[in-house]
């Protein structure tokens, strides 16, 4: 359901939210209730508290919604899922890109830095190639 890679330098914590984050932004988690952080905990092999900490934080984020006695779930809103559409899945892309280059040893204001020059570099290009045509 949700993938660890434990080769991977994302800390599990992270890994862990951000496929969460991504299942429910492409509407991956066919919805229901997500497994208790017990179960998750055992399939995917790491300490409860990791999974706990996640559900946390994805609950203060808007993101999760835990029923006392019933279980977790994904926060639903007007009927629809809270997180889906294009927006969630660009800030779960934004989550990764963060998460990835803090990992790296990137402060968040030097990756949005690089990713500002990036897109100025991209548009160059773009524009060289159609003055070459």
């Amino acid at each position: 359901m949700f993938a660890i890679d434990e080769r991977d330098p994302t800390p599990l914590y992270a890994q862990l939210e951000r496929a969460i984050r991504v299942a429910v932004a492409t509407g991956g988690w066919g919805g229901g209730r997500l497994p208790t952080v017990r179960q998750l905990a055992v399939e995917l092999k790491v300490n409860a508290n990791t999974v706990a900490k996640v559900y946390s934080e994805l609950e203060r984020a808007g993101v999760l919604e835990t029923r006392r006695g019933v279980g977790t779930f994904i926060r639903r809103v007007g009927g629809g899922v809270v997180a889906a559409g294009p927006r969630a899945a660009a800030r779960a892309l934004a989550d990764r890109f963060l998460a990835d280059a803090a990992t790296m040893g990137f402060s968040a204001d030097e990756a949005i830095n690089f990713l500002k020059v990036r897109w100025i570099d991209r548009k160059r290009e773009q524009s060289d190639a159609k003055s070459d045509e």
